[in-house]
This record gives C-alpha cells, sequence and structure tokens, in this order.
C-alpha cells in the first residue's frame, strides 16, 4: 500500500471522479444556507440536500466533493481516544438520478484497489441484509468471494435521517490485522474493536420515508457516498490515529514545542494535546467561514471548542496566548485546498486572540465566583457544591468542570454530578428544541416547492432595465399555484426573462410594472425562490394569465439610488480596513434605495475620531471619480486580483467582479454605478454593536443625504432662531446657556439645603423611641433618591445613633431609604432586611447593606402602612 499524505489523497479522489465525469465542486461553507436542521454542515452530502430533493437542479448530474464538517455529538470523548474530532473532512461523490449500484461499486473497487493500492485481500464489505441487488454486484460482477461480504441490519446499513430520501448502504472495510483485534473468536467486521477500519460508505438513495413511516420509491433514485479523509490518510500512512497523520501530525508537534512535553509519555497529557490539536484546526476553519463566539446556536460551538482548548493549554503548562500560533500551522498545511484560509488569516487571528483574551479574564472572574460559592457551602457547614450553581460557572463563565472539581477538592469539597448533569441535559435539550427540524431541510415547505423544478428565471437586469417580451411562466396565490389573477390579488409572478433584481447579497430586490394586453402588476418586491426562480411579488390590476406575453420594467429612480449605496458600501469596506485593520470582514449588509447598512467584524466601539476618517475617505474616493469595472473572472484569476470574497458564499468556477479603480476589488452580485462622481456624497449617521465582535454603520447617499443635510440645516435654523442668535454663533450661545444654568444649580442647591435643614430639625423633633432605640419615621415628598440620601446623611449625623427610615412620594413612586447606626448593627439591626419588608407594603423591592439600604415602590397611599410595619419589624427585634 502507498504511503500517501493526506492533501495528495483528497486531490487523486476528487481527479479520480473528475474522470468519471462528475463536476469538482469546492467545499461549502461550514454554516449551512437555508437549512434550519443543521447548526453545522457535519457531512458531504447535507449541502447538496436541495439536489436530492429535486426543489434544486444540480449544475451536473454527476458531483465530488471534499467537504469541511463539524461534529460536536462525541466532544466530551476528543482526546480520551485517538480516534474522536470535531473537524474532518469528507471526500464523496454523487450522482442525482444519473448512475446507480452497478457504476459506483465498480469505481469505489477501481479507485481502492488501482488508484490507491490497497491489498484486495485485507478488503471486507458489507451490505444492508435486504438489499441483494448490491450483494449480486459485489458478489458475481466484481468477484468478492461470500465470506468477504457481511450482510447487517438497518441500524448499520440503512442511511436516513428524519423523513425525505434515504435508503441502503454498502461499506468498505479494511482489515488491520490481528495485532488490532480483540482476539475473540467470532472478531469480525462490525465488531468495536480496531481490526476491521470501515473508511468508505456507498449510500443508494433509492426510498422517500414518508409522514406515516412508510418509504416510497423515488423516480429518480441517487448515490451518496462518504468517505473520510482523516480516517483514509491513517489507513494509507499506516499509522495509529488521526493525530499520526502528516498535515494533523505537524499541528500536534507545534503543541508539543509550545507546551514542552512529549507525545505519548503521559497519557493525561496526551488528551490535553489531542484536544488542542483537534479544536484548533475546528475553530479556524469554522472562524475562516465567518462563525463567530457567541453564548447560542454554532457561536456557541466555536467559543466552547476554542475554550476548550485554551484551558488544556493551561493544563500542559503554557503560560503566554497560543491560539494564534497554532493557527498559522492549520492554515500552512490546508492553504493549497482551501484558500480562504490564506485569504481571512489576519481575521482569524484577530477573532481568535480577542476570544482567548476574554476567557482568561473570564477565567479570573469565575475564580472569584467559585470562592463566594466555596465559602457559602463552608459556612452552611456543607461538603458538596450545589449543581446548579456549579453548572451555571460552566455554562455561563466557560469554567472548566476538571479545574472546578480540582480546586474544590482542595479545599475538602465535591460536585453535586447528579444535579450538575441533569442541567446539563436541560441545556441540550434546550438546543435540540431550538433547531427542531421539521423536515428534511429543517423548514416549513411553501407554495414555492410545488413549482415544476425546471423553471428557472434567466436576469438580463445588468445590462436591460426593460424586457419588452417575457412569457409569464407561473403564477402564484397565497398557498396555490394559479392559471390567472385579478384586480386586487396579491400575487408572485414568473417569466422566463427578466430586468427585475431579486434580493440577494444584502440587496433589496427591484421594484417596477409587468404590464400584459389585459393588465398589469405593479410590483413591490422580487425575490429569489428555491431552485433559482425569481418571484416578482406585487398586486394586479386588470387580469393576468399564465403564458401571456409581459413586458417588465423597473423604477429606475430606485435601481440607480440602490446601486449608489451598494457601490458605497464597497468604499466603506476599504475604508474600514484602511482605518481600523485588514482584520475588518463583511459581517452582513442592507442596501436599498433609502441607506445603507453595513455590519462588520471589530471588537470595539469606534472613536469620534475614527468615524470621521472613514467618512472623509468614502467621500473623498467619491470626489475622486473613480470608475466602477464589472468584469467575469475565474475564481483564481479573481484571488489572484486580490478581490475579497464574502463569508457563508458559495462562488462558482466563474465569479463576477466589482473594481473600483483597483482601491476597491470584492466579488459581488449587486448592482452599482459606473462612476463614483454618481454617489454624489456619503453621510455616516450611526455606528453601534449589533452582536459580539460585529459592529454596524448605517450610512446614507445621494439625494437621501442631501436631503438630510438640508433637514439638518433646517433644524439648526429653528433652533439659533428660539435662542436668538445666528448658526455660526450657536455653540457660543449654548455654552453661555450651559454655564448660566450650571451657576443657577448651584443656587438652587444652596436655597435646598437651607430649607432641608430647617426639615431636618422638624423631622429629628418627630422621633420615637422603640425598645430603647431611637427611630426616625418620616415622609419627605418630591424628592428622588439622591435628595432623600443627602437628608438622610444629615439626620443621621445628627442622631449620632439609631434607626432612620425615611420616604418620599414623586411622580406617584415612592422612594425608601433606611439608614441603621453602628452600634445597632452588632445587636442585629439590618437595613437591608427592615426594606426588603417596608418596600414590599407599597408594591416594590429593594436591598442594600446591614447599614445603609434603598428601595423603589409603585403606591404612595401605603407609605404609612410602611411605617407601621417598620415599628412591627423593629418592635419584635
Amino acid at each position: 500500500m502507498q504511503q500517501l499524505g493526506l492533501n495528495e489523497i483528497r486531490e487523486r479522489f476528487l481527479s479520480f471522479f473528475e474522470s468519471k465525469e462528475h463536476l469538482r465542486l469546492e467545499s461549502f461553507p461550514l454554516v449551512p444556507q437555508n437549512d434550519k436542521s443543521l447548526l453545522l454542515i457535519n457531512s458531504g452530502m447535507a449541502p447538496l440536500k436541495p439536489y436530492f430533493t429535486g426543489q434544486e437542479v444540480p449544475p451536473k448530474k454527476r458531483v465530488t466533493t471534499c467537504q469541511k464538517c463539524i461534529r460536536t455529538g462525541d466532544i466530551e470523548n476528543v482526546g480520551k481516544t485517538a480516534r474522536h474530532g470535531t473537524f474532518f473532512e469528507m471526500l464523496g461523490n454523487f450522482s442525482f438520478g444519473d448512475y446507480f449500484k452497478e457504476e459506483i461499486i465498480a469505481w469505489a473497487w477501481e479507485f481502492v484497489t488501482e488508484v490507491m493500492g490497497i491489498e484486495k485481500d485485507r478488503l471486507y464489505i458489507s451490505v444492508y441484509e435486504e438489499d441483494d441487488e448490491a450483494f449480486e454486484i459485489w458478489n458475481k460482477k466484481m468477484g468478492i468471494p461470500t465470506e468477504k461480504l457481511v450482510r447487517m441490519g438497518k441500524d448499520d446499513n440503512f442511511w436516513e435521517v428524519g423523513l425525505g430520501p434515504c435508503g441502503p448502504c454498502s461499506e468498505i472495510y479494511y482489515d488491520r490485522g490481528l495485532e488490532f483485534g480483540c482476539g475473540k473468536d467470532d472478531c469480525a467486521v462490525g465488531c468495536d474493536c480496531d481490526r476491521f477500519m470501515e473508511f468508505w460508505n456507498l449510500v443508494f438513495t433509492q426510498f422517500n420515508k414518508e409522514e406515516d413511516g412508510s418509504y416510497s420509491k423515488l423516480a429518480n433514485p441517487n448515490i451518496d457516498t462518504g468517505m473520510g479523509l482523516e480516517r483514509m490518510a491513517a489507513m494509507m500512512q499506516g499509522v495509529d490515529s488521526i493525530f499520526d497523520v502528516d498535515t494533523i501530525k505537524a499541528i500536534r508537534d507545534a503543541v508539543c514545542k509550545l507546551a514542552n512535553v512529549a507525545y505519548k509519555q503521559d497519557g493525561k497529557k496526551d488528551v490535553s494535546i489531542r484536544v488542542i490539536t483537534d479544536h484548533v484546526r475546528s475553530v479556524t476553519f469554522m472562524t475562516a467561514d465567518g462563525v463567530l463566539p457567541s453564548n447560542e446556536g454554532r457561536g456557541y460551538v466555536l467559543r466552547r471548542l476554542l475554550r476548550r482548548a485554551a484551558r488544556h493549554g493551561k493544563l500542559l503548562g503554557i503560560k503566554d496566548m497560543f491560539l494564534t500560533e497554532l493557527s498559522k500551522i492549520v492554515i500552512d498545511v490546508s492553504k493549497d485546498a482551501y484558500p480562504a484560509l490564506s485569504e481571512k488569516k489576519d481575521y482569524i487571528f484577530k477573532v481568535l486572540s480577542v476570544e482567548e483574551q476574554r476567557f482568561y479574564e473570564t477565567l479570573d472572574q469565575g475564580m472569584d465566583i467559585l470562592k463566594d460559592y466555596i465559602a457559602k457551602a463552608k459556612s452552611r457547614n456543607e461538603k458538596v457544591m450545589n449543581g446548579v450553581d456549579s453548572f451555571k460557572l460552566y455554562d455561563t463563565y466557560g469554567f472548566p468542570l476538571e479545574l472546578m472539581k480540582e480546586i474544590l477538592e482542595e479545599e475538602g469539597l465535591s460536585i453535586h454530578e447528579h444535579l450538575f448533569n441533569e442541567e446539563m441535559q436541560k441545556q441540550k435539550e434546550r438546543a435540540r428544541a431550538a433547531r427542531e427540524e421539521t423536515n428534511y431541510m429543517g423548514a416549513d415547505e411553501t407554495v414555492y416547492h410545488k413549482l415544476d423544478t425546471s423553471l428557472v428565471t434567466k436576469f438580463i437586469g445588468y445590462s436591460d432595465y426593460v424586457c419588452e417580451n417575457a412569457k409569464i411562466v407561473a403564477i402564484t396565490r397565497g398557498n396555490d399555484i394559479v392559471n390567472s389573477a385579478k384586480t386586487g390579488d396579491e400575487v408572485s409572478v414568473f417569466v422566463d426573462v427578466t430586468p427585475f433584481y431579486a434580493e440577494s447579497g444584502g440587496q433589496k430586490g427591484d421594484i417596477g410594472v409587468i404590464e400584459t394586453k389585459s393588465g398589469k402588476v405593479i410590483v413591490r418586491d422580487c425575490m429569489k425562490v428555491m431552485g433559482n426562480k425569481f418571484a416578482h411579488i406585487g398586486v394586479v390590476e386588470g387580469e393576468i394569465n399564465i403564458s401571456e406575453s409581459a413586458k417588465l420594467s423597473i423604477d429606475m429612480e430606485r435601481r440607480l439610488a440602490t446601486a449608489r449605496n451598494h457601490t458605497a458600501t464597497h468604499l466603506l469596506q476599504k475604508a474600514l480596513r484602511e482605518v481600523l485593520g485588514s482584520h475588518v470582514e463583511q459581517a452582513g449588509s442592507y442596501v436599498s434605495g433609502e441607506r445603507l447598512r453595513f455590519d462588520f467584524t471589530h471588537f470595539t466601539s469606534m472613536t469620534n475620531e475614527e468615524l470621521m476618517e472613514v467618512e472623509k475617505k468614502v467621500n473623498e474616493k467619491i470626489l475622486d471619480g473613480f470608475d466602477v469595472t464589472i468584469s467575469e473572472e475565474s475564481i483564481e484569476d479573481a484571488r489572484k486580483m486580490g478581490a475579497t470574497a464574502l463569508f457563508g458564499e458559495k462562488y462558482g468556477d466563474r465569479v463576477r467582479v466589482v473594481n473600483v479603480s483597483q482601491y476597491s476589488i470584492e466579488l459581488c452580485g449587486g448592482t452599482h454605478i459606473q462612476n463614483t462622481a454618481l454617489i454624489g456624497s456619503f453621510k455616516l449617521i450611526s455606528e453601534s454593536g449589533v452582536a459580539a465582535g460585529v459592529r454596524r454603520i448605517e450610512a446614507l447617499t445621494g439625494k437621501v443625504a442631501y436631503n438630510y443635510y438640508r433637514e439638518q440645516n433646517e433644524f439648526i435654523k429653528n433652533i439659533s432662531g428660539l435662542l436668538k442668535t445666528t448658526p455660526d454663533l450657536l455653540l457660543k450661545k449654548v455654552e453661555a446657556i450651559v454655564n448660566e444654568t450650571r451657576e443657577l444649580t448651584k443656587e438652587v442647591s444652596k436655597l435646598k439645603s437651607k430649607m432641608s435643614g430647617n426639615v431636618v430639625e422638624d423631622i429629628l423633633a418627630s422621633k420615637e423611641t422603640v425598645h430603647d432605640m431611637e427611630v426616625i419615621l418620616s415622609r419627605v415628598d418630591d424628592l428622588d433618591m439622591n435628595g432623600l440620601r443627602t437628608m438622610c446623611d444629615q439626620l443621621r449625623d445628627k442622631l449620632k445613633a439609631g434607626v432612620i427610615v425615611l420616604a418620599s412620594s414623586a411622580d406617584d413612586k415612592v422612594n425608601l431609604i433606611v439608614s441603621v447606626s453602628d452600634d445597632l448593627i452588632k445587636k442585629g439591626v439590618h437595613a437591608g432586611n427592615i426594606i426588603k419588608e417596608v418596600a414590599a407594603v407599597v408594591g416594590g423591592g429593594g436591598g442594600g447593606r446591614p447599614n445603609m439600604a434603598q428601595a423603589g415602590g409603585k403606591d404612595p397611599s401605603k407609605i404609612q402602612d410602611a411605617f407601621k410595619k417598620a415599628r412591627e419589624i423593629l418592635g419584635a427585634l
């Protein structure tokens, strides 16, 4: 058997199936598109599901891919064994209603034995127990002896996920030798030991699982195969685990060097080495595909993996931040197959370093919280830490469970693991419910799924803004496909050719008119639906009919306004990268005729100086009058040009490049103006945070920006008129008013202080005695909490010892404050405990320290009842 590197195996597989007339597709992003059943892509076929269901027409009936995948179901076992991992690459070849069992079985055998040179006598085949057809092909046509063919049941050799396409499968196993076996007499294919390794699964998708649990035959059966690249590499390189494979070993060796430890010298350290090696691969690829750390969904998966890796680094004794250094190795060994890793490296390093730093800060915070938990447990003479508290520390603060156990052990405590596991299970159930699938694609079907899959729309709107002779090929109204529609009907109209841009890439769809001989549709939106169909959504006037000829006209004013905003977003992204750094990446956008919104990766709010600099740069490029050229290029040539690609986008072999005079070069399918001067001007109106590590800028261009400036000018004029000054002297006038107000406020404060002095004397004269305690219970209305605190301080200075309870009614609300002198605190009087009960009487709540506490309430009519409650509390002490 040949010794082949992982990258060479990948290339051999893809090239082999290209020779069998398969279209090689690049790996889809790890973030699923239009599939709510998955958080992350977890198999080679997952992104191809629309082709299997017939919802979309594939680019070719034969396809081959090497797909990036993430699976976290066994995350707790990663590191503990040499087999488990979260990131892997899945080699696959697919037939969408073209070839079937006979062809794939022959090709699989050819690839394994001839291309890869694996010894035939070491290979075994499993088939589904009821699949006589596959058994016959392997046995009769491929010459595999019956003793090398194993029939297995549904659990092992039948592939299905919920409802939808499914079918039997056939797996190819490699016999690693007796030394890997369990030694049992019945050790054979299917045994749990490490002797027989399954490395390629051929799925024959020939059935559709219905809602009643029955299986119907697919009119066009499909082929879906999956071969784990890392597993195949381990087999071809004759190593024991995926962590010994060449590209992964390079990462593993870097971990050992950083930690100054040797692999396979200490079992506990080996666990940490494997965890870091696997997880840094996952977080690098996830970040490159636009996943950002967060506390939910796929962002939580990323955060958990990254923090787990960071924690194990500390267990190995790595003192400094290290994930970015390891990420460089991941990029270096994988960049040829995945160029986006190199293109996004600055961004990847920024995300990983920021999150790693945050984790160490969180770890310090978690340590303080854990110390509080330990102190409370000891004060109650408890030996076991509450399971809910321990899970909160683990889940909310990312505090590692093993570290928690270690610290508690040192303090003579332990974790209530049963309750901890219960909380963990609840969280898993919440996560599962959040992505509960409704069907094969995890989304409810719409009327658009019922349309003929061969129906597609040709878009001519980059160059043509009117189409004189389109044909109406489908009409939908509500949940029905109809042949005609009349005045007042809200419809979606589908035509064979259109100038209307359908909403995509963050750009709002065109509006306009569809006209026929008998009626028209006022189109208020245009959107892409399943299978590259353009739905022109609007209201009918007159009558329209299927197969009618139609004239389509877009609203040019709206189109140009949208194009201005779209080109401005390209200038904006470039300016942001120049001002903030190359880690800035587009995280979302929305452009319409009214405004633009641009989301980007950055980890702090922008300063006013940065915002002004960005706005200045964009306006300079507008004034420079840069030409905007658009061309179609191969993906390789576009990369050589330095074109910026979007996260989560799947690009084909040919891409559309928008080049603003070499200043900004982006892959983009949107509409743009021909010269930046046509944008007019750019006005940034807001900057804010929308998620962890994501900022948002909103801005205006063209006529909308002009109207904004005009409105601001009118506003300034009106303010100047009210203040009896001119716009050029407005700032000085406001400064003078502010200074005057400040002086008046001081005078008022002095007067209030004098008045309150008299009030304080009156209140002191009304003090009571309860159990030898001097007590003041007084209502002083129209004071806010600050005023109430000031009065309480004045009373405490004069009372010296005792309890003060003050209440104030202001704006139909109640403010309460309680003060207790130090001598009474020693006797058990506690201001915080008193105020909790007193505040409840007036419909509020609060708390505080033993010497001072404050609260709010909703019912001023109960203030005297609150004082009565205070007397009862003090009387009972």
